[in-house]
C-alpha cells in the first residue's frame, strides 16, 4: 500500500474558509469598537464640560457663563474654549442662554452645547426650560446621531 502525506484540497479550503470568517467578524466589529470609543471620549468631555460649569458656579456665587471662553479656563486641558483633538478636529464650546422650545442647540459630534437656564428632558435626548440656577450639556454621538444631555 502506498501512504501519500499531506493534506487533502478539502481540508485545505476548509481551513481557509473558517480564517477568512474570523477575518471578517474582525473587520465587521472593528468599527463598531472604535465608533463606541470615540462616543465614550465625547461623553467624558461632556463630563469635564459640566464640571467646568460647576466649579464656575461654585467660583461665582451661582453666576452662569456666558461664553466658551469664560468656562474653558474650568475644565482640565481647555484654551480658548476649544478640546484636543477627535475625529481630525477640536471640540467647539458653545454657550449660550436658555431662550424657548425643547432643543438640541449647536449639538454634534465635534459641537459641546451649554444651555444655561436650561434642564434635560426626561428621556436625556434634548434640553427643556429650567431654573436660573440649572444649566445643561448636549453633545452629538455617532451611534444613531444621537445626543446626550447632561444636567448641571
Amino acid at each position: 500500500e502506498l501512504k501519500q502525506k499531506g493534506f487533502t484540497i478539502i481540508e485545505v479550503v476548509l481551513v481557509l474558509a473558517i480564517a477568512a470568517l474570523i477575518f471578517l467578524m474582525v473587520f465587521i466589529a472593528l468599527p463598531a469598537l472604535q465608533r463606541n470609543q470615540r462616543d465614550q471620549a465625547r461623553r467624558t468631555v461632556m463630563g469635564k464640560v459640566a464640571s467646568a460649569v460647576t466649579t464656575y458656579q461654585s467660583n461665582r456665587r451661582s453666576q452662569q457663563p456666558t461664553t466658551g471662553a469664560l468656562l474653558a479656563p474650568y475644565a482640565d486641558g481647555v484654551a480658548s474654549g476649544t478640546f484636543g483633538s477627535l475625529e481630525n478636529g477640536s471640540y467647539r464650546l458653545v454657550v449660550s442662554a436658555w431662550a424657548t422650545g425643547a432643543t438640541v442647540g449647536a449639538a454634534n459630534q465635534s459641537t459641546i452645547q451649554v444651555y444655561t437656564g436650561a434642564k434635560c428632558d426626561p428621556t436625556g435626548a434634548f434640553a427643556v426650560v429650567g431654573t436660573a440656577k440649572q444649566a445643561a450639556v448636549l453633545i452629538g454621538l455617532e451611534n444613531g446621531n444621537a445626543v446626550v444631555c447632561q444636567e448641571v
